[in-house]
Formats: C-alpha cells, sequence, structure tokens
C-alpha cells in the first residue's frame, strides 16, 4: 500500500500546480495538521468519562491526548475551572497521514446512512472540520468495551488560502464530498 505522503508528492501535488496554475510547487498547499476534539460534558458529573476517552483517543490516533480543561466556572452547569471537560490531540507528519489514510479508506465507510462529507464546513482559510457521531467506526475501538458512545470533531489544517484550494486538496486525497 502506498503511503499518503508519497500518493501526495507524486500525483496530488503535480495535480494542483496544474489545476491552479501555481508558478512554483512550493505554492500548492498541503496538509498542516489534524486535530481531533472530544467534548466531555458529562465529565463534571463523573471523572472515570476522562479515562475511557482518552483510552478510545489514543487507540485511535497511536498519540496520548491532552485532558483540556474548563477555563471558567459556569454554576448553571455546576462547572469550576480547572474541571477536566475534554481531550484533543494533534497529529503532525507521519502519524497524521496514517490517520488520514485510515480515517478516509476504512472508518468514514462505516458511518451510517453515509453519503458523502458536507462541502460546507470550510472556515473560509481553507481549514476543514467535521463532526463524527460516534467512536465506533473505527477499527481500533472495540465496540464491547466502550461505556458510552461519543463523538467527536476533527479539523484538518492545511496552508491553502481559499476554500476552493482546501477542497481540491482533500478531494485528491479521497475525501468524499457530497
Amino acid at each position: 500500500m502506498a503511503r499518503l505522503k508519497d500518493i501526495y508528492k507524486k500525483d496530488i501535488l503535480p495535480a494542483m500546480v496544474k489545476e491552479f496554475k501555481y508558478k512554483n510547487a512550493m505554492q500548492a498547499p498541503k496538509i498542516e495538521k489534524v486535530v481531533i476534539n472530544v467534548g466531555l460534558g458529562e465529565a463534571v458529573q463523573d471523572i472515570k468519562v476522562v479515562d475511557s476517552a482518552v483510552n478510545d483517543i489514543t487507540a485511535i490516533t497511536g498519540q496520548k491526548p491532552v485532558v483540556t480543561k474548563a477555563k471558567k466556572s459556569i454554576a448553571t452547569f455546576k462547572l469550576r475551572a480547572g474541571m477536566p471537560i475534554g481531550c484533543m490531540v494533534t497529529l503532525r507528519g507521519e502519524r497524521m497521514y496514517e490517520f488520514l489514510d485510515r480515517f478516509l479508506n476504512f472508518s468514514l465507510p462505516r458511518v451510517r446512512d453515509f453519503r458523502g462529507v458536507s462541502d460546507k464546513s470550510f472556515d473560509g482559510r481553507g481549514n476543514y472540520t467535521l463532526g463524527i457521531k460516534e467512536q465506533i467506526i473505527f477499527p481500533e475501538v472495540d465496540y464491547d468495551k466502550i461505556g458510552k458512545i461519543r463523538g467527536m470533531n476533527i479539523t484538518i489544517t492545511t496552508t491553502a488560502k481559499t476554500d476552493e484550494e482546501a477542497k481540491a486538496l482533500l478531494k485528491y486525497f479521497g475525501m468524499p464530498f457530497k
């Protein structure tokens, strides 16, 4: 199986240069990082929820996530500053390409009633965010060992200047847009 990074250099980069008429190959956008974020609102009542989410994210990405803590106290949510309310991991380099390959080829097709991802989730600066409703689409997560199904946000940060460039880049990588 060819690695996604090699495919980028051999196939995607020349196609992007040709499509957008760049004068130099270094102008072509590339993927900088992938951030996976899990928000755990129920961690206010049960602190063990954070540990199970950390274990899931570690299994999915192969990298230990950072536990995110609340910045402010909010009385209506019984939330105090410094309480753990989520976890996130930033993937770069080889791990990022490995995760993207597994995500696009194995996990996304496992989503129920999947018809493609929305092409309206770009932020205007060439970054793409998509939400996953359940972590069991990843083959690394054992269905019998999860306590609760929870979702996550996956943000793909690119060096593209516009959304059109970023969409073309992700389409070349194999992102199944609607």
